[in-house]
């Protein structure tokens, strides 16, 4: 076999942040996180999986209408409440 030099420090400079990559963050729905956290996640392109403790309509009402203006979608699944940015949409075909 050959023998060969691989610098791994510059390969991992080289690489890819993943900064920037869109996720799907779960969380719960309780009121002790601030609406505009869960606003500036979705408009960053994240999808929010949120368990609902508690009224949904009140919990959601900080930020459920800008979500909407901004183009994403907010549908009640189960005891969760599932947000997404523009351009994602929630397939419902199995439901």
């Amino acid at each position: 076999m050959s023998e060969f030099d691989l610098d791994l420090r510059g390969a991992e400079e080289q690489l890819e942040s993943d900064e920037g990559t869109p996720e799907i963050v779960l969380g719960v729905l309780d009121g002790s996180t601030d609406p505009a956290e869960w606003v500036e996640t979705v408009e960053n392109g994240n999808a929010l999986c949120l368990a609902i403790d508690g009224d949904l309509n009140r919990l959601a009402s900080g930020f459920a209408r800008e979500v909407k203006d901004a183009g994403g979608t907010l549908m009640r699944f189960r005891g969760f409440l599932i947000v997404t940015p523009d351009g994602v949409s929630i397939d419902t075909d199995r439901l």
